[in-house]
């Protein structure tokens, strides 16, 4: 199989956008990825087009993948709409990717797409309940976020997790999204605002929980005959995980991790040769603070119960050993759920190019990771550097 390489790549503006379209917020990420790359690049190159969305709303389902690329000119090619919860555009990157390895495509776009402000507050509640198990979970009346307090429940009575840790995630990333033009909430807060925040579902409350968010994102991926051409630094893949899980959380074995996760990092380790300690900069799913703090520890980045000591001790900060979630993460930058795992890749992709709104210093390796629901699915992607090398 060839190898694969992300040769571009763009978000629109995350946040509230009355005045918008899923098309017209793709266009703006479509736009955005094509110019990144280096070479002038002609869309008409692109072979085939994966993209992620839930479908909260945008009045347009079942064939909105064709009705977005159809509006920024991709007439004709195979488009595929991924639906995976909020890991909808990890996945339609890993099809792209597997797509250009196999030799179906020189040239593939993965993206995603949501706009998630334009209905009502109890239908938005509604679409991100069936993200998880709807029948004996939310049907009962556990909400998403009432999923999530239970997990922080168990880290904190397994582990000794605190309120204030939980609430460093949102000060770490509040502050990063303050730096990042394209985040929802990009303003900073003080430790004292986010453990003072309203109980949202005890014990996370309204800073540990990330926001509704409208707005689109895309990735360029190209096989390695074609990216040194298009692209003077083209980003390697250097390994892809995926898996499924329960996808209600009274099924598993354990509250305090999300199974998946580990085992999709388990497969992109082994495939890129590298193993934790290696990723110089990583994107992880915070769509709660727990989230995070569970992340750190499925990915390999510290022992179960030591995620709260990275975010005291700094390793997570942007000058620290390991930054993560420089872009603001989904607490800061938002979260359109289609839209957030090539949001991600966006970010590792600046990042690796030395692009980022808040760069860290000379990453060699990137991961992103996203997750679907509570657990249910999870993509975990490694990237390299290439710095123009030989192939």
């Amino acid at each position: 199989m060839t190898e694969a390489y992300v040769v571009g790549a763009g978000q629109s503006p995350f946040g509230s956008f009355p005045d918008e379209s899923y098309r017209s917020l793709f266009a703006t990420a479509f736009d955005r990825a094509t110019a990144s790359v280096d070479a002038e690049f002609d869309p008409e190159r692109i072979d085939e087009a994966f993209l992620g969305t839930l479908g909260v709303g945008g009045r347009q389902l079942g064939l909105s993948g064709p009705a977005v690329t159809e509006h920024v000119g991709l007439h004709g090619i195979p488009t595929t709409r991924v639906e995976n919860a909020c890991a909808a555009s990890g996945y339609a990157f890993r099809s792209a990717v597997a797509a250009v390895r196999a030799g179906l495509a020189d040239v593939a776009l993965a993206g995603g797409y949501e706009v998630m402000t334009d209905t009502s507050s109890d239908h938005t509640k509604w679409w991100l309940g069936v993200s998880g198990e709807t029948e004996w979970e939310r049907l009962s009346g556990t909400t998403f976020s009432g999923v999530y307090a239970q997990m922080a429940s168990a880290h904190m009575n397994e582990y000794g997790t605190t309120t204030e840790d939980l609430s460093r995630v949102a000060v770490k990333n509040h502050g990063n999204g303050a730096r990042n033009p394209n985040a929802h909430l990009g303003f900073e807060c003080s430790l004292d605002q986010a453990m003072a925040a309203p109980t949202v579902a005890d014990p996370l409350n309204l800073y540990h929980c990330c926001p509704t968010t409208d707005g689109a994102s895309a990735v360029i991926v190209a096989s390695e005959d074609v990216a040194f051409d298009l692209s003077d630094d083209p980003v390697r893949v250097a390994g892809m995980g995926a898996s499924s899980g329960h996808v209600g959380l009274f099924q598993r074995d354990t509250f305090t991790s999300i199974p998946a996760t580990r085992r999709a990092a388990d497969a992109a380790y082994d495939e890129a040769s590298i193993d934790a300690g290696d990723v110089d900069v990583a994107e992880v799913h915070d769509c709660f603070a727990i989230a995070e703090l569970v992340a750190y520890e499925d990915l390999g980045f510290c022992d179960p119960g030591e995620s709260g000591r990275l975010l005291r001790e700094g390793v997570t900060d942007p000058d620290g050993d390991l930054p993560v979630n420089t872009s603001g993460g989904l607490k800061s930058k938002g979260h359109p759920i289609g839209a957030t795992g090539t949001g991600q890749i966006t970010e590792i992709f600046e990042q690796l190019r030395g692009d980022a709104h808040t760069q860290v210093d000379d990453p060699r390796y990137g991961l992103a990771h996203n997750v679907g629901g509570s657990g249910g699915g999870a993509t975990v992607h490694l990237f390299e550097r290439t710095d123009g090398g030989d192939r």
